[in-house]
């Protein structure tokens, strides 16, 4: 069924002021120190027109990843594209985070040492930190906790831990932020110390909490970084990129304990299901469901469901969602094409009426879910989705007085030019049917819809197709002036709408 919706020009009752970081993102250790990741889709994978190949369990899922060089972080146009995207937190971190040694001393000459998965350098280490500085952005790590650090039954040292906090504080480049461990509620995958119980993590967890405050008291303690708390949703499709039933997973209670060292932030994981390559693990969403409510609900009903646990453990604080994506194992088939952007801007406006935090999105330059091509770092659409959200959408979030739809997901922030006025987004969730808007004065339209259909690999902007120019040039972010009265959102678009 159609659409009509009635937007105002003021009058909206205020909800909340945002973080001017939301829009941040992750580079995997995987990518600084080089090592396995997710394979590419083949071309025809990603537009539609082959299927992906049914694996059966988890044993086959070794066959689906690769190894990748090291990502050269130092790349101008790498720099300059995030930089572009503006002030945000980078995680490095990732399940490969767990199993890494700092090999500052050079002490292995790049070998791996019993117990560990990755080797990081320091030049490795260096770069990353230039990267940083070089964008403005703000560092945020969790530490590695594996069978090279120490056994289950062991309390946690700090020795390596130390180093790399103590070289980037040198180097003038501080961890800002640190989680203890990546996804430590994935006990039987997350390459934790073997026969590494809740109760373990719980101390562990506390004493790195004690050891930070009492070395690095600058920075913030976020936690538990957890992913797919089935129990907490009741089904696998609901639960943000949750695991299916047969491998070993605890809860954040079980997780923190008797937690006795306060953390800053509250933190968790949403992917909005698993990709393909991980199907087998149940929680997989068809390519037919991307634009559905269910489907689209999963982001709103993750942050309101883990709001009461933020409320129990860090009140007061921000909850960050520090790795976001379409699906889990690298992302869906669709992930790098438009079909994704739907999600992507209906995640950011249905967070930010839910509560105030840090969503960051997996992964800046990697995989399918990237903003970024792997190697070439060409923008994807999702990197000019979120482009055009940082820099139209301002700090207050408003109630629309719109309900949630099919055909009308609308969410309403002050300017992010700093005028009087109001930015709205809506994005048209049908498949078939158009979306009229009526707008009370003259706007400026910023109309976002695939290249040719959903899973086009680039985007256009009222009509514009939107990739780079001559020297990295942005193309023309520009709006379409718009007389009051009507407009359209096609199927499946997404507009903006500054009054």
């Amino acid at each position: 069924m159609a659409q009509f919706v009635k937007l105002s020009a003021s009058g909206l009752n205020p909800l909340r002021e945002v973080d001017e970081r939301l829009v941040s993102y992750n580079v995997e250790m995987t990518e600084v120190t080089g090592g396995t990741f997710w394979k590419a889709y083949t071309d025809a994978q990603v537009d539609g027109t082959e299927a992906f190949p049914v694996i059966k369990d988890w044993t086959n899922m070794g066959n689906l990843q690769q190894w990748y060089d090291p990502i050269d972080t130092t790349n101008p146009r790498l720099i300059k594209l995030a930089k572009e995207l503006g002030t945000a937190w980078v995680r490095v971190s990732g399940t490969w985070a767990n199993k890494t040694y700092y090999d500052f001393d050079n002490k292995y000459e790049g070998k791996v040492p019993e117990g560990f998965q990755n080797v990081l350098t320091k030049q490795q280490w260096l770069n990353l930190l230039d990267f940083v500085r070089a964008v403005d952005g703000k560092l945020l790590v969790s530490i590695a906790n594996c069978p090279g650090i120490h056994a289950a039954d062991e309390p946690m040292p700090f020795e390596q831990a130390d180093l790399l906090f103590r070289t980037s504080k040198e180097y003038g480049v501080p961890i800002s932020a640190a989680e203890f461990t990546n996804e430590p509620n994935l006990i039987a995958l997350s390459g934790l110390p073997k026969g590494y119980t809740a109760a373990d993590h719980a101390r562990d967890h506390d004493l790195f909490g004690a050891w930070l405050k009492e070395n690095y008291p600058e920075c913030l303690f976020v936690g538990p970084c957890t992913v797919g708390d089935i129990n907490l949703f009741g089904s696998l499709e609901g639960a943000g990129g949750g695991m299916a039933a047969g491998f070993e997973m605890v809860t954040t209670e079980q997780l923190l304990g008797d937690y006795k060292s306060p953390m800053n932030v509250f933190s968790y994981h949403y992917y909005n299901g698993v990709s393909e390559r991980g199907a087998a693990m149940g929680g997989h969403w068809p390519y037919e469901a991307i634009l559905s409510e269910q489907y689209l609900d999963v982001a709103g009903n993750c942050a309101r469901q883990y709001v009461a646990r933020r409320d129990k453990y860090v009140p007061g604080g921000q909850m960050w969602v520090t790795e976001s994506g379409d699906a889990g194992c690298g992302g869906n088939t669709w992930a790098s094409t438009y079909a994704d952007v739907p999600r992507t801007l209906n995640e950011l406006g249905d967070f930010c009426t839910v509560t105030d935090g840090v969503i960051f999105h997996n992964t800046l330059a990697s995989s399918d879910y990237g903003f970024l091509k792997h190697g070439t770092f060409l923008p994807r659409p999702n990197y000019f989705a979120v482009l055009l959200w940082n820099r139209l959408m301002g700090k207050t979030v408003y109630a629309t007085g719109e309900a949630i739809r099919e055909g009308a997901h609308v969410y309403a922030h002050s300017r992010k030019d700093g005028k009087e006025g109001l930015v709205y987004l809506v994005i048209n969730n049908s498949w078939t049917e158009t979306t009229t808007v009526e707008l009370p004065k003259e706007a400026t339209v910023y109309a976002l819809t695939g290249n040719g259909g959903m899973r086009s690999r680039t985007m256009l902007l009222n009509g514009r197709e939107l990739v780079l120019g001559e020297g990295d040039a942005l193309p023309c972010l520009c709006g379409e002036q718009v007389a009051a009265g009507t407009i359209e959102v096609a199927p499946g678009g997404c507009t903006f709408i500054v009054l």
